[in-house]
């Protein structure tokens, strides 16, 4: 298989993988995606005002160079630091009546936002009435800019009160020296004291303009040396909340779900210890797959008796090639048909194996050596009073009539008899051996019908003296720890085993696990219910020129 071929393999897989689970994908998703739905029509809607602050530095000369433009920067930073700080905000909701604890509420809720490169910023608050939003939205801005001003002004205001104080002072003397000057009557007698207060006069006069040039200059200072803000754009009440938003919940929650339906497909794939496909056989056990094999009605007989023409059947065929193959050098005389744990579906594979190696002409004998749980006389329809375990009672070995015809051709089965108390001793016995020999004297081969080999150590016994071993896995249902420890049984009996079979494998099925099987099948399925009558006909003309064993139906 090439690269490509391997790559085009893998990706049908994954989308059978999806295929297989899109009903829990689809559900989790609706689920988590409806449960958002509904929590976001049921939350309580918030609403976010913004206004527009412009941060200006006082700058320290008439040009606004490069470091200039920092430092409106790093201030507009601290000042977005500042705004929401615990006094700003109690001082918010005193203004706003937001009661007690109104400052506590607000802290969350305010947020800034710089605008890059730019001495800008916004200024967001966030309400679930939009009203009071913007309302909140703008006294912060006013209250914060009070604050920093108050704050700013309190270096320049005691040089402020001592130029006031000497001002008021200078001014009272000056009018208490005016009065004086004019109650003195203007006489020679009063012209010395007249010059007198003429000259203080003027020397308050003096002194209260240098005063009032050093108050200016102290004044202006500090309105070159204030840090301000300013609300370039005022906050409006919002028309639609910012959450919950219906769409983007439930887009969120579906993703969500997604995600979670994901992870858990991925447990339940990495916790699946089941078989899936033959390449997992080879994989890990080295072991060939010689046959895959349908689902297909076991009530009956054989369907390779019943359905010849049957998808089924050709795979019995495929199966009955490839142990052919399997045993060019030592051609099998005994094979042990067997698995790793009950209703695996072995019985159906011995005994169609048995009807498909007989068409080849050979005479073939199933033993139905489970002494437990015996079906080989079911499947073909004869009676189970004498058997294998009759056999183990003779003194002189005979079969006896005990290796009876069935209704297939070329086909005969000698029946398990009655269940006795210790199998597994009867079975490792010599006579066991005897029995054995006895039996492929009379037929080209044997097929032995054991029981599980995990579930008791008769198969393992019997192992150990067939010339092959077939182990029979139902995909999906045989456990790969089960698979290995029977693999590991069959070594250490030192059998032959020759590969699996792939049984009861579901190809019609739609999952990504059976795309392998339906690959497999396909052509098969395509030409025997596409043209069924087709088929028939070939049946019915290819009977005229062979004979047609008597149990065999169309």
């Amino acid at each position: 298989m090439n690269r490509t071929t391997s790559l085009s393999f893998e990706f049908r897989l994954y989308a059978m993988l999806i295929w297989h689970w899109l009903w829990m994908i689809i559900l989790i998703t609706a689920l988590l995606a409806v449960s958002a739905y509904y929590a976001a029509i049921r939350t309580k809607p918030v609403y976010e005002a913004t206004t527009l602050v412009l941060v200006n530095q006082a700058p320290s000369n008439s040009n606004v160079d490069y470091s200039t433009m920092m430092g409106s920067q790093l201030l507009a930073q601290t000042f977005a630091q500042l705004i929401t700080t615990r006094p700003v905000l109690d001082e918010v909701a005193k203004e706003l009546n937001l009661g007690p604890n109104g400052g506590a509420a607000l802290e969350g809720t305010i947020t800034v936002d710089l605008v890059a490169n730019t001495q800008l910023m916004h200024v967001n608050a966030q309400d679930s009435n939009p009203n009071r939003a913007a309302g909140i939205a703008n006294t912060v801005v006013t209250v914060f800019s009070q604050m920093n001003q108050t704050e700013q002004a309190a270096r320049y205001a005691s040089s402020e009160e001592n130029l006031k104080t000497q001002l008021d002072d200078l001014n009272t003397q000056i009018q208490d020296t005016s009065t004086a000057l004019d109650n003195l009557s203007n006489t020679p007698e009063n012209q010395t004291q007249r010059d007198q207060l003429n000259l203080m006069l003027v020397q308050y006069r003096q002194t209260y303009a240098g005063l009032i040039q050093s108050y200016e200059q102290v004044r202006l200072a500090e309105v070159q040396s204030m840090n301000y803000i300013v609300q370039k754009e005022p906050a409006l009440p919002p028309a639609n909340p910012i959450r919950p938003k219906v769409f983007t919940s439930v887009i969120e929650g579906g993703g969500i779900g997604l995600l979670l339906a994901a992870a858990l497909i991925v447990l339940i794939e990495a916790l699946d210890d089941t078989i899936r496909d033959p390449d997992e056989i080879t994989r890990r056990f080295g072991l060939p797959v010689l046959g895959i094999i349908g689902s297909h009605n076991t009530a009956e007989e054989p369907i390779t008796a019943t359905q010849p023409r049957s998808p089924s059947a050709e795979a019995f065929r495929s199966l009955r090639t490839n142990i052919q193959y399997s045993s060019v050098d030592h051609p099998l005389r005994t094979l042990l048909v067997t698995s790793a744990s009950p209703d695996d579906g072995k019985s159906t594979i011995a005994s169609n194996l048995a009807v498909t190696m007989s068409h080849n002409d050979k005479r073939v004998a199933i033993i139905d050596a489970d002494l437990r749980r015996p079906s080989q006389h079911k499947i073909m329809k004869i009676k189970n009073r004498e058997g294998l375990s009759s056999l183990f009672t003779q003194t002189e070995l005979n079969l006896n009539g005990n290796l009876q015809s069935t209704a297939i051709s070329n086909v005969s089965l000698l029946t398990s008899g009655s269940i006795p108390p210790n199998p597994a001793e009867l079975l490792g016995s010599e006579k066991m051996v005897q029995i054995l020999g006895q039996v492929r004297d009379q037929v080209d081969i044997v097929i032995i019908d054991s029981p599980p080999l995990l579930a008791v150590t008769d198969a393992s016994i019997l192992a150990s003296r067939a010339d092959g071993v077939l182990l029979v896995i139902k995909p999906q249902v045989s456990k790969l720890h089960s698979v290995k420890q029977a693999i590991e049984q069959l070594k250490r009996a030192g059998a032959n085993t020759l590969g699996v079979v792939m049984n009861d494998v579901p190809i019609k099925r739609s999952g990504y696990k059976y795309a392998y099987y339906r690959g497999y099948y396909y052509s098969y399925y395509q030409y025997y219910y596409s043209d069924r009558s087709s088929s028939t006909k070939f049946s019915s003309d290819q009977s005229k020129t062979k004979k047609k064993p008597s149990n065999l139906k169309d």
